[in-house]
């Protein structure tokens, strides 16, 4: 998307679809054979980016070689498909180590969450992304995931963060259900930023509404499994067709409402994957546990009454 600026033209960065990706585990190493599989099957679906090593991407639970080379085999499967790579970490040295890591792999964005165990205030926030945005020539995407970095961010830190040089982007919590507070939420946002900056929504069962809203991009967590539905949501709000993509997306109600009685998008991304077989069983990162017998069969059933099991079946079993 290309903006208008008296004396030059920028280019607004990461809109569209963006998927997020499991980093499936077998036997407690990241299985590489899995995952360049979804890597494969996100590029020939034509999603807009893949965003490796996000929270669906399980970053906080592995090591920096580990996580370099999610990094690479992502970049050099997606082929044309631009790459973006969390860069997450409890400290800022750290951060800047896997920032490096994805310049060498050819990364096109950092995703970057402020997470702490100790309670971060803005002030250190906002030194965390002018640190990371010195260091590299990459632009950063504003990850604000307040379910697990357990902090919130304000419109006035969004303000001041954006005006960073090297800022692309801000990852949005979910948008009102309602479609005039979504779009007054987005826009009061809008007003803040550059005009550079896209707004990208996040939470799956918010993506049509906050497209519609205003938004630029939908960072999508379940779509990184099953982009299908997800690409048709975001063709359609781009097109002008909000009628059409807040059709597909309540048909698929369902689902979203297992998200939070399943405890979120990571345990529900990684049944579909596991019951498709792109990855192999119990692929999630212990502590961490999927869902218990019970639950995968309800979500089986779901996927079933929305035609996504035989569908979905298919194009894992034909590789597209």
């Amino acid at each position: 998307m290309k903006i208008l600026i008296p004396g030059r033209i920028i280019v607004k960065k990461f809109v569209g679809l963006s998927a997020f990706p499991l980093t499936p585990l077998f036997q407690d190493q990241v299985d590489e054979s899995a995952l360049i599989g979804l890597v494969k099957r996100l590029r020939c679906a034509g999603v807009d980016s893949i965003a490796v090593l996000g929270s669906t991407g399980s970053y906080m639970y592995l090591n920096r070689s580990e996580r370099a080379r999610v990094a690479q085999l992502a970049v050099e499967h997606a082929a044309n498909v631009p790459v973006i790579v969390g860069v997450g970490a409890m400290r800022t040295s750290q951060v800047l180590e896997h920032i490096d890591d994805a310049v060498a792999a050819g990364a096109k964005g950092l995703l970057l969450a402020p997470v702490g165990y100790q309670k971060l205030g803005d002030q250190e926030v906002l030194d965390l992304f002018r640190a990371a945005t010195e260091h590299s020539d990459l632009p950063v995407i504003v990850y604000d995931n307040p379910g697990t970095t357990h902090f919130t961010f304000s419109n006035d830190l969004y303000a001041r963060i954006a005006q960073i040089p090297g800022i692309a982007s801000i990852k949005i919590p979910g948008v009102p259900e309602d479609p005039i507070k979504a779009k007054e939420h987005v826009d009061a946002i809008r007003r803040i930023l550059p005009p550079h900056v896209s707004i990208g929504v996040s939470g799956d069962s918010s993506g049509a509404a906050g497209l519609i809203a205003g938004c630029d991009a939908w960072y999508t967590a379940v779509g990184g499994t099953i982009p299908q539905p997800m690409l048709e949501i975001t063709r359609a709000a781009q097109s002008g067709d909000a009628l059409r993509a807040v059709e597909i997306s309540q048909s698929l109600e369902p689902l979203w409402s297992l998200f939070s009685k399943f405890g979120g998008s990571l345990r529900i991304s990684a049944a579909i994957a596991e019951y498709f077989e792109l990855v192999e069983a119990n692929c999630l990162p212990l502590p961490v546990q999927g869902l218990n017998s019970e639950q995968r069969e309800e979500l089986v059933k779901v996927l079933g009454q929305l035609g996504l099991d035989e569908k979905l079946g298919h194009q894992a079993n034909t590789g597209k």
